[in-house]
């Protein structure tokens, strides 16, 4: 008996539930029904009841018909919690995102989003070529050159991008909410303008544009979480001066945001 096989007297692993249109249906509707009451609770004492309600029950319905959330586990009853209530702003943006890549007919990677509290799609809307990016609870553009089949190298390093960098801007959108939106919005700005200051006075080495990007998009402490996370600390776009942490050798470049 190999090692990936039961051991003898050991309970049997559970077997998946069979996702049929009538379960889907029926927790697509359920999922609408308390996400939707969860936003109008917490909408309803700024005056923007019906506003919450609304978001609430769309994101519920897209999510709980895809089967993003874990309903066996803490994990997952707090981020359909959080998506919400606290989250409301990102989920807002996430369901125009929804809306594009949808009409775009772009396709859902499936694996890399049943259960595990996240919506992922191949291709579709983008703020960069070659980035991902992340927005509310869904993470768009993931598929990179070399694709997402994990047998190949670069399939494998873009599904961990995915599953590790993505997936904690996800959490971080939940456990911020709309101070994410205002803090991100705002290191953006002073990015700009430290990075101008920063490439006047350090010289040519390096194009305005690098400085500014390392200054107001790599350095935000949002990103750089995540690429610490991910392993891949400083990116190989950063300009050294003004990166965070000690100068080490750089990871190998992985576009991502």
């Amino acid at each position: 008996m190999s090692r990936a096989e039961v051991a003898e007297g050991a309970e049997p692993a559970a077997a998946p539930i069979r996702r049929t249109r009538a379960r889907t249906a029926v927790e697509a509707a359920a999922t609408a029904t308390g996400g939707g009451a969860l936003g109008w609770l917490v909408s309803r004492p700024l005056g923007l009841g019906w506003f919450g309600a609304v978001v609430g029950a769309a994101n519920g319905a897209v999510s709980g018909g895809r089967g993003i959330y874990d309903w066996r586990s803490t994990r997952g009853l707090v981020a359909f919690g959080l998506d919400s209530t606290w989250n409301l702003v990102g989920v807002t943006a996430a369901l125009v995102v929804h809306a594009v890549n949808v009409a775009g007919r772009v396709p859902v990677a499936d694996d890399l989003a049943r259960r595990q509290g996240r919506h992922v799609y191949a291709g579709g809307f983008r703020i960069r070529r070659g980035f991902v990016v992340c927005v509310g609870n869904v993470v768009s553009a993931a598929t990179g050159p070399g694709g997402l089949d994990p047998a190949t190298p670069a399939g494998a390093r873009r599904r961990r991008l995915v599953e590790v960098h993505e997936d904690l801007h996800v959490w971080q959108q939940r456990w911020f909410g709309p101070l994410f939106v205002v803090a991100y919005a705002a290191w953006s700005a002073g990015g700009v303008v430290v990075g101008s200051l920063a490439w006047l006075r350090h010289g040519r080495a390096h194009r305005i544009r690098d400085w500014i990007e390392t200054a107001a998009y790599y350095d935000n402490p949002f990103e750089y979480w995540a690429y610490r996370a991910d392993g891949s600390w400083p990116p190989h776009a950063t300009v050294p001066a003004l990166a965070w942490g000690p100068r080490r050798p750089r990871a190998p470049s992985f576009e991502i945001s």
